[in-house]
Parts: C-alpha cells; sequence; structure tokens
C-alpha cells in the first residue's frame, strides 16, 4: 500500500514538472497537449488552453475539497445539533434550589455557591495561619486549627504530638470543628467492646 502511494505521487509529481516545462516553452510538450505562446495573451480559441490547465490540475494536484454540497438538514443539525441527543443552543434550567443559609439560587447536585465562598476565604486564612507559623517545609505531625477559646478546658493529652495552630478569631458558627478532625467522637473510658445489632 506504502509503495503504491509513493509511485503514485511520484508519478504526479512529474507529471506537474513535464506540464510546467512544456507551459514555460523549455520542454517540448507531450502528445495531445498545445502550449500557448506568453505573446498571445487572448487567443482566438482558448478550448485547447482550457482543456490544458484543466488536465494539469486534474493529473498532478490532489485538491482538498468536498465533492458534493452539504445538505441544509446536515448543516443544521451540526450547527443546533439534535433534540434527543445533543441539543446545542441555551435551554433553561429547571432544577434550581433556594439555599437554605444564605438564600441564593444553586442548581440541584450541586454546592450553594456564596456558602461555597465563605468557605474558601476560611480555608485560605488557616492556609495563611499555617504558613506563617510553620513555613513550607514539609510536616512530619498533625497539625491542628483551633479558635479562639477552643484550647481551655481540653486536656493536653488529646492534641500531644501535634502541631497546634492558633486563629486569633472566634470560630464562625457554620465552619464545623468536626471537619478538620479525623473523628467526631471523644476519647473512650472503657476498654470493652459491646456487640450491637444481634438478631
Amino acid at each position: 500500500m506504502l509503495a503504491r502511494s509513493l509511485n503514485y505521487m511520484r508519478q504526479c509529481i512529474f507529471n506537474f514538472e513535464s506540464n510546467a516545462l512544456a507551459l514555460l516553452g523549455l520542454q517540448r510538450p507531450p502528445d495531445g497537449f498545445s502550449v500557448v505562446p506568453i505573446g498571445e495573451c487572448y487567443p482566438q480559441n482558448n478550448t485547447q488552453s482550457l482543456g490544458l490547465i484543466h488536465d494539469i490540475l486534474n493529473d498532478s494536484i490532489l485538491w482538498a475539497v468536498p465533492k458534493k454540497r452539504r445538505s441544509v438538514e446536515k448543516r443544521l443539525n451540526r450547527k443546533y445539533g439534535w433534540p434527543d441527543q445533543v441539543w446545542k443552543p441555551l435551554v433553561p434550567k429547571k432544577n434550581l434550589l433556594v439555599c437554605k443559609n444564605c438564600g441564593s439560587n444553586h442548581e440541584a447536585g450541586f454546592l450553594c455557591p456564596t456558602c461555597y465562598s465563605k468557605v474558601k476565604e476560611e480555608t485560605e486564612a488557616i492556609h495563611q495561619a499555617i504558613e506563617a507559623e510553620l513555613g513550607l517545609n514539609p510536616l512530619d505531625k498533625d497539625v491542628v486549627v483551633l479558635y479562639q477559646g477552643e484550647k481551655d478546658g481540653v486536656p493536653d493529652e488529646f492534641h500531644k504530638g501535634k502541631r497546634i495552630i492558633e486563629m486569633k478569631k472566634e470560630r464562625p458558627p457554620w465552619f464545623s470543628k468536626n471537619l478538620l478532625e479525623k473523628t467526631t467522637k471523644g476519647l473512650a473510658t472503657t476498654t470493652s467492646v459491646k456487640p450491637t445489632d444481634l438478631a
């Protein structure tokens, strides 16, 4: 297949070169071709010259143009899509909900962007506090973020072996403390485990 394609390309180039030289008058044109002299810009009978140009373009140059016109239906389908498959024009959304916390509208199945922007700002403040105190060095211990007044009443053994970052403000009411902890339960007072959900 490759040898056949290369042979076809070589033949096309050879035809183009021979036809170009024949047009310039540097080589005898092949049989069946006629060359119009350069001085005669508008010959009386130009059917032979048009045939020559047509043969040159057909024999030696491959044009990458469509052979058939695209129908109106296909053009509209490519532009607007199909209603039952992919519909490209804008469609009004009917699955909007009202946030219970801030009252902003958001799409069902997605977080409220207004509430999430507040969480992003608070998280960025936590990152800046950690970077200011610990730097950008790799950490070998867990980091605990405590807001103002959260360290009081907690035994030191609870935060033993952890790095504590204190924020100089109170924790926002919507920012849960359990989000930054590995468990939501406190330390167990007994070592015995009772089986549950027995038949």
